[in-house]
């Protein structure tokens, strides 16, 4: 601004229903925090203005801290969609209506990486024409690199047979690709699977069970197509209402990517001379560590009905099959709301990055013993401390496939320089023997 810089606070639909920012005072934070359905506006603005005071907020800022204003976030807010009401509905039912259309979900992340790739290479001459043109190569070459170099790395660069499960990054290939080769590269000289059931979380979406998905992906590799034969056997191992459960938030694949992200790998691993990956079938996975396993709300697909279902149908349909467990562990740091620095050497700051990798070592160690119910009792227990994010798909991953121990490929803690955020990220392979 004429007057010098100004810290401006960024908001977003972390479900991606509305696109795009809105930027407004960073004094609406404590507004936000206010607005939980049950304060008036008036009650809004003192609340917001009394937190505020215990923040070492400028005491001259306070009185902008009002109800006026915050009428007027409201009303940013719902211009911009980003509260529920007539324009996000409206941007709601079009993004419903357009996933109906469509027999496959059109590429997301996977796009933007490609996209990224050739940025890097090109940069301002990185036009829409050279990034459709060589977008898709630049994926491939960048897997393949990945899993070339950990591959040449490690004593035991292949499986000897195709396993029943896997256990996978979700994450960006940026900073995570060494974890995803950790898993892909190893499947290089297996057995080419007949399917693949990909299982991840439901990061963003309405869900509040398990949420299927009724169509295949497309990436800046080709299209790959949803397996019919297998959802089949697992709607008939479901029955009539749960499958209608299974269905009635299909939408929230949209905009996920913990499926999406896998799916790139499996076209480089798996794909034949014509570019013909195995076919898919995939789900998001509720935390069975809450409400004893039910849907959030009672409404959704229950876990143990949809594993039960999954093992069942796993055993009917014909040919190989492989699980892939889209996962991360631990999700600390300002950014998931603590407190307490990750980066420095203050005493309170290290006992705090030891806690983390104290939690994650023990329930670690539970999933590589495959104990999947004394995982979700743990977590349950202890109200995951460190949210993690995948405690459904990991635990259905072991249930659906009769686990008896899992291999530990890889574990590493990815953040930022200035600690604002860690996440973990686990590679491991699942086995059927003890």
């Amino acid at each position: 601004t004429p007057q010098g810089q100004q810290v401006m606070l960024a908001l977003s639909d972390r479900a991606q229903i509305t696109e795009g920012q809105m930027l407004t005072s960073m004094l609406a934070q404590f507004m936000l925090s206010q607005m939980d359905g049950s304060n008036s506006v008036d009650d809004v603005a003192s609340k917001a203005a009394a937190l505020a005071r215990t923040q070492n907020v400028p005491a001259e800022a306070i009185p902008h801290i009002n109800a006026s204003n915050v009428k007027v976030l409201v009303s940013q807010l719902d211009g911009a969609g980003l509260l529920m009401g007539p324009v996000f509905e409206d941007k709601l039912a079009q993004l419903r209506a357009d996933y109906d259309k469509s027999p496959v979900l059109p590429p997301s992340s996977t796009a933007a990486l490609a996209d990224g790739l050739v940025v890097q290479e090109l940069g301002e001459n990185a036009t829409d024409e050279k990034k459709a043109e060589l977008g898709p190569d630049r994926l491939r070459a960048f897997l393949s690199k990945a899993m070339d170099e950990v591959m040449a790395k490690v004593e035991d660069p292949s499986f000897d047979v195709l396993p029943p499960a896997v256990i996978a990054p979700q994450m960006d290939y940026f900073r995570a690709a060494a974890g995803y080769a950790h898993v892909y590269g190893r499947m290089r000289v297996a057995d080419r699977p007949d399917r693949v059931i990909i299982l991840g979380a439901n990061n963003f979406g309405f869900g509040t069970g398990i949420v299927g998905c009724d169509k295949g992906f497309s990436t800046p590799l080709g299209t790959v197509q949803r397996d019919e034969a297998f959802a089949k056997a697992l709607e008939g191992a479901l029955g009539d209402a749960a499958t209608a459960q299974l269905y009635q938030d299909r939408y929230d694949h949209e905009r996920e990517q913990s499926i999406e992200l896998q799916i790139p790998w499996l076209q480089v691993v798996f794909g034949d001379e014509a570019g013909n990956a195995p076919k898919v079938f995939a789900a998001l996975v509720h935390d069975p560590s809450l409400n004893n396993g039910e849907s959030y709300d009672g409404k959704g697909l229950a876990f143990l009905p949809f594993v039960e279902a999954l093992k069942k149908a796993i055993a009917q349909v014909d040919g190989r099959t492989l699980v892939i467990c889209s996962a991360n562990c631990s999700h600390v740091g300002a950014s998931f709301g603590d407190r307490v620095p990750l980066v420095g050497d203050a005493p309170e700051t290290q006992q705090f990055r030891e806690k983390i990798l104290q939690n994650d070592k023990e329930m670690l160690g539970l999933v590589e013993q495959a104990k999947a119910q004394e995982l979700v009792a743990s977590m349950a227990w202890q109200k995951n401390p460190t949210r993690w994010k995948s405690v459904g798909p990991i635990a259905a991953t072991l249930l659906a496939t009769d686990a008896k121990k899992v291999r530990l490929l890889n574990y590493m803690v990815i953040g930022d320089d200035k600690g604002y955020a860690g996440i973990g990220c686990l590679s491991a392979v699942v086995s059927k023997e003890a």
